[in-house]
């Protein structure tokens, strides 16, 4: 994968990370802030704890950092994956969101 297919991949999924919190905000009771500096998201939750989504281009890489860890993710061909077998990125945005906010919380594409 070139730089510029990377970033176009990785761009998508940080709109669909912007507009799923858009959609979240207006359509649940959550009070979800997120940020967006570049390459990085931050979701900003009602009770102060934080995910960072940043992109790696060097790497091609997507990283996650949730209050459960950090996570890498490298896209196979159709979807983000984990690095260590963890799971597809927008399933495990929503597990550990849902987590920080006590509240089932989806994302997507």
């Amino acid at each position: 994968m070139t730089d510029s297919e990377f970033m176009d991949l990785a761009e998508r999924v940080l709109k669909g990370v912007e507009t799923s919190c858009d959609r979240l905000n207006d359509t649940t009771d959550v009070d979800l802030d997120n940020q967006r500096t570049g390459g990085m998201i931050t979701l900003v939750f009602a009770n102060r704890s934080q995910i960072v989504i940043n992109l790696q281009k060097p790497l091609h890489e997507i990283w996650l950092a949730a209050k459960c860890g950090g996570f890498h993710y490298q896209y196979d061909g159709k979807q983000w994956m984990d690095t260590k077998g963890q799971g597809e990125f927008f399933a495990s945005l929503s597990r550990y969101a849902s987590e920080q906010a006590g509240n089932a919380l989806s994302f997507s594409m």
